[in-house]
This record gives structure tokens, sequence and C-alpha cells, in this order.
């Protein structure tokens, strides 16, 4: 071993991908160990770290290339020993000089304080905070100020983040590519446009806010004429997902949608105010649009919904057919409530869809429009390979049992759908037309009415939903 090159055992080290073997293999012998510590790039640890100052001391010093670090404390209870505190980023921004991504998740005794010590960390890339409540707007004003190259921002339950300072002075930079603040309460729509230019240049924006306590945030003028006024041109944006958003014509992400020419994913899930304009107009634009997700509100703004009558329609599905020719992928729901009767799709819409785009995945939630008419028109949809029904109670077996007759069809889900029984999939058992089937929560479904119907099978029967 001693008479090989480095870049020969690096190799033969690299192709060792269970970290249980590299560990067996480092120690076979003293240069093994030597090269893979140096060739470790990725570290995670958390719960297991005690003392936590001491052991990351020594992980730092047997692995002095880290570029990846993730904290995890998910599960950390007092027993398990002290959290990593301040002293610990102290650590790692003086040991870990080629660190450009650190994930820190349920870490609760993190304060400003120890994130400020990241500022002197220059080729810090990718910051990822997950529920580290003691973590203000101060801390993360710090990172942006001193990390020039940060281009991945992730905040998620970050609930004392209130001040947006730093989200102005990040759009002052222009880096920041992949932006993700799902859950912080005191984070509005309006605040968005602080990003100012950066908007140019952001790829991925997931914006999500906390429904049980939203901010509630009123548009003042001048925020409303910084929207109209400023050019919005996400000219680079390919993923975006807004959650429980308000969507007001002439304010805020309403004035995004309409910008974005080069979308491939999009999810606009439970976002009050959605209209068919703007789905038109972001279809209009989205000639590379490969993923569409709406999950509608129904009962969360009900009043709105029955007497507004720019809710969705399928206007919106057909604006999607007839301007996304490279669509693949497909998800609709009503999921959020009981008012089942004002689904604004109706079968014709969806199917309007299904003809004109190469839809290769589809997942139905509470669509009670998509009945046993559309099943059989499945029948003629040649590329779709994955098809997902929740809670779609119109359709019976003598709709399930036509799914033997789709022509790629090899992933079928069930839930909750309460029509459909082991007759159903009958046609399906010893087929093998399926590759997977999964079944969860059909009350008319047996454990015994799945066996044989696919390759690989999955069944849960929990019925607490219905009671």
């Amino acid at each position: 071993m001693d008479g090989l090159p480095d870049q020969l055992v690096w190799e033969i080290l690299g192709s060792i991908e269970k970290t249980i073997d590299r560990n067996s293999a480092s120690l076979a012998c003293k240069r093994l160990h030597e090269l893979d510590n140096e060739q470790s790039k990725s570290l995670r640890i958390g719960c297991g770290l005690d003392p936590a100052n001491e052991a990351l001391t020594r992980l730092c010093n047997r692995f002095p290339n880290l570029t990846k670090v993730e904290i995890i404390y998910s599960g950390w209870m007092s027993r398990l020993g002290k959290q990593l505190e301040d002293e610990g980023i102290l650590i790692l921004s003086n040991n870990c000089p080629s660190l450009t991504n650190l994930t820190l998740s349920y870490c609760t005794f993190i304060t400003d304080v120890g994130l400020s010590y990241l500022a002197c960390c220059s080729n810090l890339s990718a910051l990822k905070l997950n529920f580290t409540p003691r973590i203000t707007g101060f801390g993360i004003l710090s990172v942006v100020v001193g990390c020039k190259n940060l281009t991945t921002l992730h905040l998620i339950r970050c609930l004392n983040i209130s001040s947006v300072e730093w989200l102005e002075y990040l759009g002052k930079l222009e880096m920041v590519e992949d932006l993700s603040i799902r859950n912080c309460r005191a984070i509005g729509e309006g605040d968005l446009i602080k990003l100012g230019s950066s908007w140019r240049k952001i790829k991925r924006l997931n914006f999500e806010v906390d429904a049980n306590y939203r901010y509630m945030k009123v548009y003042d003028r001048l925020t409303v004429d910084r929207w109209q006024k400023q050019c919005v041109p996400c000219e680079s944006m390919r993923e975006l997902s807004l959650v429980n958003c308000i969507i007001s014509p002439g304010k805020g992400l309403a004035c995004v949608l309409g910008k974005c020419k080069n979308l491939e994913r999009v999810q606009l899930d439970l976002c009050v105010g959605l209209r068919d304009c703007d789905i038109i107009v972001l279809a209009q634009n989205s000639s590379n649009l490969r993923s569409l997700s709406l999950r509608v509100p129904s009962d969360l703004s009900l009043p709105l919904l029955i007497n507004n009558p720019l809710r969705l329609t399928d206007k919106s599905l057909k604006a999607v057919a007839q301007n996304c020719p490279r669509l693949v992928s497909v998800m609709l729901s009503f999921s959020d409530g009981e008012f089942l009767s004002i689904s604004s799709f109706t079968l014709n819409g969806i199917l309007t869809l299904l003809q004109k785009c190469p839809i290769q995945e589809l997942a139905l939630d509470h669509v009670y429009s998509f009945n046993d008419a559309g099943m059989e028109a499945l029948c003629s949809v040649q590329y779709l390979h994955t098809l997902e029904l929740v809670r779609c109670q119109e359709i019976s077996d003598e709709g399930l049992q036509l799914v033997s007759q789709f022509p790629q069809l090899c992933v079928l889900r069930l839930n909750r759908c309460l029509g459909v029984t082991d007759d159903g999939l009958k046609p399906l058992v010893g087929s093998e037309k399926l590759e997977v089937l999964a079944v969860e929560d059909c009350p008319q479904i047996s454990e015994r009415g799945v066996q044989g119907a696919a390759k690989s099978v999955t069944y849960k029967q929990d019925l607490s939903w219905m009671y």
C-alpha cells in the first residue's frame, strides 16, 4: 500500500460508497486512514456529540478538508448531553477553512453571537437554518455582510427573525440563487420587495407563510408603489413554490408570477386570491414548464370562493395546456376542506391538460369532478406512468378496473378512496402490469385484495380519519 500513488488510493476509497465500509477500510492501514480523513468532505453530527466542543474539535482536526457540515439535534433531550452552543460555531469557523455549506437544525442554544462567527468564513455559500429560535435578523445580517459568496439561504421555522435589513442587504449583493423562507412568522409577502435587483439572479424561491400564526402585515402605499414601479424580471427563476400566500392584484407576489419566463417547476399551495389571469400570464411566459402543483383553497376562504367569479377555473388549465408543451408532472388538490362542491376544475379541463401535454405523473387530491369517465379517458394517455388518487370518491371499481388498460402505467397509489374495493384490483392480480402499488386507508380494500397486484405492494389501514 505504501508504494501506491495517492491518486490511485483516492480512487479506491472513492469507489466505496457506504460509510461503514470506508471506516473498515481506513482501519486496514495507517496510510488509508490518513488519506480517508483528508478526502472526507462532509460531516453530519448531532445528539451523540458529547462533550460537544471537545468532540467537535477532534472531528475538525481529523477531517481538515470539510466543506459541508450538518448539525442536527432532532429528537434531542437533556439526558443526551449538552447541545452545541455558540463556541461550537467558533470552533467550526477557526478549524474548517474550506467550509462552504452549513446546516443547523434544532440547534436551540445557538444565538446571534454564534452565527456572527461565520462572518469570517469567506467560502461559505450555503446556510440552512431549521428551528433555531434564538437567532434573530441581526444574526442573519452578520452572515450576509460577512459572507459575500452566499448563494443559498434557507430559513425554516426561525420564529424570531423579524428584522428584514438582512433581506435588503442580500438583495444589494445580487448573489442569492436559492432562497427558502418557510414559516418565519414575522416575514411577510411584502417584505420580498427588498430583494430588489437580486430577483433577476434567483433560480429557486420557496416562500411559505405559517397559516396558524400569520403576521398580518398591511401593504402600505409605498410598498405597493415599489412593487408596481420596480422591474421584477425573474429571468433566472427555475423553481417557484408559494404556500399559504396572499396573491393581491398589482401587489407583491402577483407582480412576480407574470415575470418568470424560464420556470420549470411551480407549486402554488393554498394561495388565497390567485386568479385565472395569474395562471394564464404565468403559462404564456413558461413554455419550459415541466411540473405544476395547484392546491386550491376551499373552506379556508369560503366566502371569497363562493362570491368571487375570479377563482381558478378550467381557463387556467386550458392556458397551461396550450402554452406548456413540456409539462410532465401535474398535481391538483382541493384538500384543505370539506366543501367540495365548489371545486372549480371540471373533468373537461383536466382532460384538456392530459390530451395536450405529455403528462407522465398525475396526482389528484379531493378532486370530485374526476370520476370513472376520467379513468376511461386515461386509457388513451400515452405517457402516463404514475397515478396517485387521494380522496377521489367518485371513482368506483368500474373505473379502477380500467387501470389494466393504461398503456404505460407502472405506479399506482390510492389513499382514502371510499368507492373502490378488492374487486377493482382483480384485473391487476397476476398481470405484472404494475411495478408499484400503494394502498393507504381505503376502507373497502383489504390486505388480501392487494396481494399479487404489483411487483411491489405496500398496504396501510388507519381509518381514524373517518371519525
